[in-house]
């Protein structure tokens, strides 16, 4: 397990960018509109675990809900694992929640799904597994 991203629920990534560039010198290396979760990402390289700033798509996203909630700051750490059915199946079997039962696939070419909150010390965490990983273990079966 490793940490991939850290994502931070921003109202403007045009004006979070403007700190980030201004004063630590980063630059997105991918900006997108994941439809399905609401929100437009932008990816930032950060030496390591990268981060991820995240802006509300739609009025009516959970990341809009959560902004209105909460205020800006961390939204998920996600951490990368070696096989997401086997983890997903794991948080089932020890008793606590997934968001959905649904493993989606992500703007940055991987699976993920998220543990809820309660569920893993307050913190929204999204399991994560490349796609390319997951298809070569397919195919070593």
């Amino acid at each position: 397990m490793k940490i991939d991203h850290i994502g931070i629920a921003v109202r403007s990534i045009e004006r979070s960018l403007e700190f980030y560039r201004e004063v630590l010198g980063a630059a997105p290396s991918r900006r997108v509109v994941v439809a399905q979760e609401g929100v437009e990402a932008a990816m930032l390289p950060a030496g390591g675990p990268r981060i991820e700033l995240l802006q509300p798509a739609a009025a009516d996203s959970p990341l809009a809900r959560f902004l209105e909630k909460r205020g800006e700051g961390i939204h998920h750490i996600a951490v990368e694992v070696d096989d997401l059915d086997a983890a997903a199946a794991a948080v089932r079997r020890s008793g606590r929640r997934l968001v959905t039962d649904e493993i989606r696939i992500g703007a940055e070419n991987y699976r993920y799904v998220f543990v809820h909150p309660k569920d893993a010390g307050g913190v929204l965490l999204e399991l994560i597994e490349p796609l390319a990983r997951q298809s070569a273990g397919k195919a070593a079966r």
